[in-house]
Order: structure tokens, then sequence, then C-alpha cells
């Protein structure tokens, strides 16, 4: 266990260490994210290693969400006063970010289709 959580970490702090290296504009975990499907890629072996303790890690994920909701119940007197505008913005975010997904496979399909021509 304690080797996979090694790789697990080392790959988010790869990332990490790259993308502030790079200045790039993509965090961290998403680039040690993506070196882990690499290596899972090249080694597919490393998949069969992973898988016990991911699935605890998974099976315990539900963990990470009470610090957030602690931090709900504390400011409550927050959410109440701005309940209409928190209620507006995450409409209107959720909208735009279910539009920007739309466009965005329909870019895609489209040079799909153009590159199959």
């Amino acid at each position: 266990m304690l080797l996979t959580l090694g790789l697990l970490l080392g790959c988010e702090l790869l990332g990490e260490v790259t993308a502030r290296a790079l200045a790039l504009p993509v965090p961290g975990p998403v680039l040690g994210l993506v070196l882990l499907v690499a290596l899972l890629a090249l080694r597919p072996s490393l998949a069969k290693g992973l898988r016990a303790t991911t699935g605890v890690i998974l099976a315990n994920l539900s963990l990470l969400f009470v610090p957030a909701g602690v931090g709900v119940i504390g400011n409550l007197e927050v959410l109440s006063r701005d309940a209409v505008a928190l209620i507006v913005v995450l409409c209107v975010s959720t909208w735009a970010a279910m539009l920007a997904a739309l466009f965005t496979f329909l870019a895609a399909r489209r040079l799909g289709r153009r590159g199959a021509e």
C-alpha cells in the first residue's frame, strides 16, 4: 500500500512541480493524472497493484467532504444573507459550463467529421 500511495503522490508531485516550473495554465494534479495514465498505458501491470489501494481510497472518499460540510454549516449566516445571489450564480455558472461542454463537443465532432472526409 505504501508503494502505491508513493506512486500516486509522486505523480501528483511531479505534475505540480512541472506546472509551476513551466508556468502552465493546467493544474498540477491534472498533469499528475496524465502522467499516471501514461504510466498505466506503458506498464499495464501497475493497474493490478493500484487496484487494492485505490479501492480503499474510493470507499472512504466521502470523508473528504466532511470539512466542506463543516465550512458550509459554519457560514450559514452568510449563506442565508446572500442566498438569492448564490442561487443565481450557481444556476448561471452551471448553465455556462453545460453550454461550454456542448459547444466543445459540437466543435470536436465537426473537426472529426472534417478529418474523416
